[in-house]
């Protein structure tokens, strides 16, 4: 999971050109930072393990392409299963790189919390933040890669909704 960072903070123009930012609050696990302008990338899980694994796997599955901008806001803030409003506005602001955040839950109390978040006013999510309707593990790969190589938010919704139309058999 090397390839995973904690939240971003610093200043863009105190990074080096390839360090990834990284932060100790309070986001528990990103992608490096890669300041390029793509959508931001969010994976909500009741599970912080599952939110690191199935980000771990779509940053493997990308190769070489450079990876989004991800974070994952998995489980509650002391551990727990569970999801975190608190976990899930600052993954997304960590993420926001102003081309829209897509965010993909994992299922039930994750997708209604997402939900409330974008209803409020004033939002607390960041401009075009949207929730992506696919599957958590074939929806993150989809839309890791379609961020990574460019893609913009209705390109990466749209890989989302490819995701989720996938038949097995």
């Amino acid at each position: 999971m090397e390839a995973l960072r904690t939240a971003v903070d610093a200043p863009e123009d105190e990074l080096a050109p390839g360090e990834p930012a990284v932060a100790a609050e309070p986001v528990e696990r990103q992608a490096a930072k890669t300041r390029t302008g793509r959508v931001g990338i969010v994976l909500v899980s009741h599970s912080k393990a599952v939110a690191e694994s199935v980000a771990a796997l779509a940053g493997a599955l990308i190769g070489s392409v450079e990876p989004a901008p991800l974070a994952v806001a998995g489980g509650t803030p002391d551990g727990g299963i569970g999801t975190s409003a608190e976990l899930i506005t600052a993954a997304a602001r960590s993420v926001d790189e102003g081309r829209g955040v897509a965010v993909l839950c994992d299922m039930g109390s994750a997708v209604l919390t997402v939900n409330a978040l974008l209803g409020e006013e004033p939002s607390q999510l960041p401009e075009g933040a949207r929730i992506v309707d696919a599957p958590f593990l074939e929806g993150a790969v989809a839309i890791t890669l379609t961020s990574a190589i460019g893609g913009d938010l209705d390109a990466v919704l749209a890989a989302a909704e490819d995701a989720r139309g996938y038949r097995k058999r």
